[in-house]
Order: C-alpha cells, then structure tokens, then sequence
C-alpha cells in the first residue's frame, strides 16, 4: 500500500481540487472528532487541528477545549503502526491548518502526502521535534527486528517514537503546542495559556507519583512479554526491563528462546508482575505467567485506545494514572 500512496495522493489531490476542496459537511460545534474521515476546517473562526493519534490528540483537547475544530485520524481500536491512510483522510490533511504527527518511521507515509501539498499555510508539527530523542535498544533476551540492509552495510539508527510516555517529555510537549496555538489564534490565548498551565500543573503531579513509587519501591525491574514502547519512561524514572520486542516491532509471535528467558527471568527475579501493552493479543503474557504465577498486568502506552474508551472521556492522564498503580504492584 505505502508504494502506492503518491499514485493515490495525485488521485485524492485531484478530486479535492474539482470538488473545491470544500467539507462535506459541519463537525459539531465544540465536539472533536476522531477517525471520522471528516475533513477537519469545517467551523468558520475556529483553528482545524488533525493530530494522528491518541497522545497529541487528547493533549490538544486539553489546551484548546472548544476552541478549535480537532480530528484524530487513527481510528479508535486500530494498531497504529500498520495504519495506512484513507482517500479521505489525505483529503481532510489538505484542509486543516494545525497537523500535529509524530514523525518516526512509522510515519514515512506522511512525508509523502506533504511533499504533494502546499503547505504554505498550514502549521505542520512533530512531536519528536519537542523532545531529545533517543534510539530503540535491543536489550538482552529481545528479538531485534532486521531492516534490508546488506550484511556489510549497517543499518540507520532508529529512534524510540513513543516520546510521550515520559510524563516529562509530555510537559515539553504541551508546552509547545500551547505555544503554537497561542500564535496562531491570539484571540483565545488567554484560554490556551490558562488550560495549558492547570494540565501542566497535573502531569507534574503525575511525574512526582511516578517518583514516589519508584523511590520506595523493592526493585526496579520491568518484564513485558509484548512489545517495549517505553523507553522514555524507563529512562525517566530509571528503572531497567526486560521485553520480547522493541516498542515499533511488527512481530507478535517471539521464538522460544526469547519466551525461555524472559520466564527464566522472572523466576530468577521473583518478578510478580509480568506487563502486556494495550490493543495486544496477551498471549505471551499469559505463558510467562502461567508458568511463572506471576500476575498479568497491562501498562498503557497510550498510543491508542478504544471506542468505548474514548467515548467515556479516557484520556493520557487516566491511563497514566493506572499505571502508576500498576507500577506500584510491579515493584513491590
């Protein structure tokens, strides 16, 4: 699918142009949207904001409320990493003025869609252009992911995309986007300004219940029998982890090996929590505890949730929040 995007972006790009790229109709006033498909800029006077998934999406929210016309393009439920883009949502990319993407590997479908627009007038934001950002570890008993790189050629370093799961790299994150805002939309930077200082003033919070816990806690051991996307997390608070897959790994079935240590390394450890990601099959968890009687726990990456989730209001602060307690349990 990705080689065919630009055979798709002319085709999508061509209609929006007949169709004077106009919406197709109205989103609700106030009411941000999220995997509609519905071209975002649809409230005249209010800033169009595309964010592509769930961190920056519910960030936004957070420091412009209804101030804005906001869109999430990852659907609810869907596995981000194997997303490819709808006609539509190329469409509603072309008519929003903020697009907020994360901008790893995983996103290289973007660049293309970029390159084909005039973006001229439209604020274009990374989120690892916020951040110091760090490269994906391959740590002892995890199985590394190849990319096509000849034997003799050594392959480019990839860099860890889930910046957002350090509460302290989300700080710097919502600082910079409330900056944008502020600029774009001088009109309602007062309220920007006044809901982004509360959020901020919440995650640093969760920053200090996360060091509470670490702080006291009886080791400082993490087992994930799924993928690890939490490398910023696990700096931030300095905890070490053992994992089957790095955190943007499209493998979900580990060699027995790989299953081997980590169960050895929970017995070894006497770890009784063993972590599985949201969105995952929990099959491995699951061996690992079976064999181990360990407990399964999941530890939110908060990359994405589900329907009924973000129709409940979840947001980063209370999956956060969850694993804080979910931390507490692991470490003890």
């Amino acid at each position: 699918m990705k080689k065919a995007i630009p055979m798709l972006l002319a085709a999508v790009l061509a209609i929006a142009l007949l169709a004077g790229c106009a919406p197709s109709g109205p989103a609700a006033s106030g009411t941000p949207s999220a995997g509609t498909g519905q071209p975002a800029g649809a409230e005249p006077g209010k800033l169009s904001v595309v964010t592509t998934v769930f961190p920056q999406y519910d960030f936004t929210r957070e420091i412009a409320g209804d101030h804005i016309t906001l869109t999430m393009l990852l659907p609810p439920g869907a596995e981000s990493h194997s997303y490819e883009p709808t006609p539509q949502d190329i469409i509603t990319i072309q008519n929003c003025d903020v697009f907020i993407y994360v901008g790893g590997e995983s996103d290289a479908w973007i660049e293309d869609i970029l390159a084909s627009m005039d973006t001229a007038d439209k604020t274009v934001l990374t989120l690892m252009d916020m951040v110091e950002v760090k490269e994906e570890l391959v740590v002892e008993g995890m199985e590394e992911e190849h990319g096509d790189a000849s034997p003799d050629e050594a392959e480019p370093a990839e860099y860890d995309e889930h910046v957002w799961t350090s509460p302290k790299n989300a700080m710097l994150i919502v600082q910079a986007l409330a900056d944008t805002l502020c600029t774009l939309d001088a009109a309602n930077a007062d309220a920007y300004r006044q809901n982004a200082d509360a959020y901020l003033a919440r995650l640093t919070e969760l920053d200090a219940a996360f060091e509470a816990v670490v702080s006291t806690a009886a080791r400082n051991t993490l087992i994930f029998g799924d993928r690890f996307p939490f490398r910023y997390f696990a700096d931030a608070y300095g905890l070490s982890y053992y994992a089957a897959f790095p955190g943007c790994s499209t493998q979900s079935e580990p060699s027995a090996a790989t299953v081997a240590f980590l169960i050895d390394k929970v017995k070894a450890e006497g770890i009784p929590v063993v972590f599985h990601i949201e969105l995952s099959s929990e099959k491995m968890a699951d061996t690992i505890c079976e064999d181990t009687g360990a407990q399964k726990r999941l530890f939110h990456s908060c990359h994405n949730v589900s329907k009924a989730e973000l129709d409940a209001g979840t947001s980063y602060l209370s999956l956060m929040l969850q694993n804080v307690e979910a931390l507490k349990e692991a470490l003890a």
